[in-house]
């Protein structure tokens, strides 16, 4: 599903026009963004969550040449889902 497809199908499913569901969902991507620049974690009920997570640094070694390389620390978004979507998406798959 892209984000057209995303966009009708929430609009139909809420009565609003296609231009506030934008501004929703934009609002809501913003919000999530936000609360992860902040360091904090962001739970969604029946959805899932949201954190940012500290890659350690790490040396890699290419095997042709043998060089090292070291790759500094850097922060990643993670995403974990909740029991209920990952139950909701096995049962869907089994059909």
């Amino acid at each position: 599903m892209n984000s057209e497809e995303f966009m009708n199908l929430l609009s139909e499913r809420t009565g609003c026009d296609e231009k506030n569901v934008s501004r929703m969902v934009s609002s809501v991507a913003d919000i999530i963004v936000g609360g992860l620049q902040d360091g904090r974690t962001v739970l969604l009920q029946d959805f899932g969550t949201f954190e940012v997570k500290k890659k350690l640094e790490k040396i890699v070694v290419n095997p042709s040449t043998g060089k090292r390389k070291l790759f500094p620390p850097k922060l990643v978004v993670g995403f974990r889902p909740c029991p209920l979507l990952k139950e909701k998406v096995n049962l869907s798959g089994n059909k």
